[in-house]
């Protein structure tokens, strides 16, 4: 009885330290699920079985199927903008009040359903919902995952009230992590949404998902160990990022305050070999980009190092640049050291 019971315990610490991520599935070509969904381009929701029976029949994993249904949703389903904007507006009314915003919030749940199946608009839990929904009829276990969304303007700092919605599937007895919200696309500075599919959400790897995700239930986290202040004070991460499949791993925080001739280290676990030719690390002053010094770059087995020293005393916000794209942000603080000072 205690063999077994240390055999179950071992299996479950195990499970656990396992990284559950899409390098998982890399003997799995998703190009047939893919064209499956774009068979079903233009498909209503009035009748879930019947599209997610279209979507999933001829598959024969549930990693092909829930490939087949996550890519249909995230390909035919808009980010409703002015719904976000109406939500968005109630949490700031209530931002004291949790319980007042989610009153409100299970009562506007009607509308945005019902919005989601005559006009394939919605928010984030509309996503959420519909993945879960299609996902369960064809028995594949999945959850909604309320928490914190971040980006620029959410949740840097300080913790708002509950901003976002997400899933966890579970695929051969492991759960995964995937957003349809942000794989779909974005709104422009016009408040157009635009279909830009961003795969680098899909079973994400718990720590790069971290990076913008935190989960109430921190269970979710999976195998990533976060405090809600780690959460907050982290770098800035884009869309690019998740495209990117990059994990950024020092600095660990955004702001950040060093000496002047002091070199400050940058750590990223990289999915996929990167140029080093394309490596920039920028800021801007008057609207243009200048570069700075990248000393001792080095990428081996998916680790991929630098350092840059400042020589001047100053507030800097420094981004880290591959190619065009921006992957994360930092404010250094530097000043005179004690040794340099003149006091």
């Amino acid at each position: 009885m205690k063999f077994t019971k240390i055999v179950s315990l071992l299996v479950f610490l195990f499970c656990i330290k396992v990284s559950s991520q899409i390098t998982d599935f890399n003997h799995i070509n998703f190009t047939r699920a893919e064209n499956i969904a774009k068979l079903n381009e233009g498909e209503n929701l009035n009748n879930l079985p019947l599209l997610t029976h279209k979507l999933t029949s001829k598959l024969r994993t549930d990693v092909e199927k829930f490939r087949a249904i996550y890519y249909w949703v995230c390909h035919n389903i808009k980010n409703d903008y002015s719904s976000f904007l109406n939500i968005n507006q109630q949490r700031k009314k209530y931002k004291t009040d949790s319980v007042a915003f989610y009153n409100w919030h299970n009562k506007y749940k009607k509308k945005l359903f019902k919005k989601l199946l005559k006009q394939k608009k919605t928010v984030c839990t509309g996503y959420a919902y519909l993945i879960k929904e299609m996902a369960f009829i064809a028995g594949i276990p999945c959850k909604i995952i309320d928490g914190y969304g971040r980006n620029t303007a959410s949740n840097v700092n300080t913790l708002g009230i509950p901003n976002h919605s997400w899933n966890a599937v579970k695929l051969n007895d492991k759960w995964y992590l995937c957003d349809a919200t942000w794989s779909s696309g974005y709104t422009n500075e016009k408040f157009s949404f635009l279909n830009d599919y961003n795969d680098g959400y899909f079973l994400t790897s718990p720590n790069l998902f971290a990076k913008n995700h935190q989960p109430i239930d921190k269970k979710w986290l999976l195998n990533t160990k976060q405090s809600n202040q780690q959460f907050i004070s982290a770098p800035i991460v884009y869309n690019t990022t998740f495209k990117q499949k990059i994990t950024p791993i020092l600095p660990s925080f955004l702001n950040i305050e060093t000496y002047i001739n002091k070199k400050v280290f940058f750590k990223f676990k990289t999915f996929k070999s990167i140029d080093s030719n394309k490596v920039r690390l920028v800021y801007f002053t008057n609207n243009k980009e200048k570069r700075l010094k990248i000393n001792d770059l080095k990428y081996s087995n998916g680790m991929m190092s630098f350092n840059h020293i400042i020589t001047k005393k100053g507030i800097y916000d420094i981004h880290v640049r591959i190619g065009n794209e921006i992957i994360t942000s930092y404010t250094i603080t530097a000043q005179k050291s004690l040794k340099n000072s003149s006091i």
